[in-house]
Order: C-alpha cells, then sequence, then structure tokens
C-alpha cells in the first residue's frame, strides 16, 4: 500500500473562517511554505490552495490528501503502478469526448474516495459536512474536497489521461443577501470551448460520484 503514513494534524494556531455555508473557529494559517517546481506552471489561485496551509502540490507521483477541515489533517498518498493502471483504465472510457471524459473523471473521484475512505477514516464521511456534524475526523469540508479533486485532476493531467480538458482555478459563491451560503469547488476547463465545469464532491456522500456541471449553474445552486 502506498499510503506513506505521515498523517498530521495542524498545530497552528486557530481563526475564525467562513467556509463551505457557516464561520467556525478552525486551525488555519497564512504563512506559505516554498513551493515544488510545479507551482511554476500553476496559476496563483491553484498555488494558492497549498501554500495557504503550507502544503506542497502534487507531483506525478504523489499528493497531500487534506481532511478534517480546512486541512488541518492530512496524509501523503504515494501513487503505486497499481493506482496509475487503475486510474489510466477508468480515464481510457472517456477518450470518445468532452462529455465522456467528465463522466471518466467522475469515476476517478469515486476511484480517490474508496481509496482514501477506509485508510483515513473517510468511509464514514457525509455531504456537505462542516463543524456542525462534529465530526471532522472523518470529514471533509469544501476546501478539503476542492484542494484534493485539484491535485487529483492535476495528477491526471500530469499523466496526460486529459484530452478534452484542461485543470481550471478553483471557484466560490456565495450570496447572503439571496441566502446562498459560501462554498468552494475544483474546475475543469474544456478545451475547446473553453466552458468551465464543477467537480465537486463536498455535495456528495463516500464514495458517489460528484456533481458535474457548468461554473455557470453552480453559482446559482445552494
Amino acid at each position: 500500500m502506498a499510503l506513506t503514513g505521515r498523517r498530521q494534524r495542524s498545530g497552528r494556531r486557530s481563526r475564525t473562517l467562513w467556509f463551505c455555508g457557516f464561520a467556525a473557529l478552525l486551525a488555519g494559517s497564512s504563512i506559505a511554505v516554498p513551493l515544488s517546481a510545479l507551482a511554476a506552471q500553476l496559476s496563483a489561485p491553484i498555488a494558492e490552495l497549498y501554500s495557504t496551509v503550507s502544503i506542497f502540490p502534487p507531483t506525478a507521483k504523489s499528493m497531500t490528501v487534506c481532511y478534517g477541515f480546512v486541512c488541518r489533517r492530512r496524509a501523503i498518498l504515494d501513487f503505486t503502478p497499481g493506482d496509475r493502471n487503475a486510474l489510466t483504465q477508468i480515464m481510457a472510457a472517456g477518450r470518445t469526448s468532452a462529455a465522456a471524459e467528465r463522466a471518466a473523471v467522475q469515476k476517478a473521484v469515486v476511484w480517490f474516495d474508496r481509496r482514501m475512505g477506509p485508510i483515513i477514516g473517510t468511509s464514514r464521511r457525509v455531504a456537505k459536512a462542516d463543524f456542525r456534524h462534529r465530526d471532522d475526523g472523518h470529514n471533509y469540508d469544501c476546501w478539503d474536497t476542492t484542494r484534493n479533486t485539484t491535485s487529483l485532476l492535476l495528477v491526471l493531467q500530469q499523466w496526460g489521461l486529459l484530452k478534452y480538458h484542461g485543470v481550471g482555478d478553483p471557484h466560490y459563491r456565495g450570496n447572503a443577501l439571496v441566502l446562498q451560503t459560501p462554498h468552494n469547488t475544483a474546475v475543469l476547463v474544456e478545451r475547446a470551448t473553453r466552458v468551465e465545469w464543477v467537480v465537486d464532491m463536498w455535495t456528495r456522500g463516500y464514495a458517489q460520484p460528484p456533481d458535474v456541471m457548468t461554473v455557470q449553474k453552480w453559482v446559482k445552486e445552494d
């Protein structure tokens, strides 16, 4: 098994953050760490996903998995040849069209959820988890799912498994005037049309396919 076992819990000074619909007092830090060479290839919004919680971006060999809300807990997933083979087969089903590739990405995210769930305890996670569930050690908030999904998409991109899409900047929604709660998501950009598509696993429970819809539609959801 290729999980290194380096599971950590942040000991940083706490602060109040708005995330995934509600305010909560959570550990956090604005202190950035130096990024790897990959950072030069990342847009500023994607790079900030990692620097603001002091983790490195993914590489072709490994990624940091965030959980526990705002990445207070994390584990390192080192991809095995078996992992790469499984994801390659999943993505092969999406080579026929952009729509097929998005469907394959959904299955890749489910693969990730099942891969990590038994190891870090997120097999108990619920949809739309936040501090009210009092079970941060077994859940992702939307910051965690945005980072994890973006990381997985970047790995697929580095492996050459995305034919019709590139990894886009994460998107935010939230409008108190219409009672729309704050929320974040990972994004794919269709190469031919430049249409942005969200890949949002926070709204779904363990091992359920993530929401995939246009950003234009997603920003109107609640």
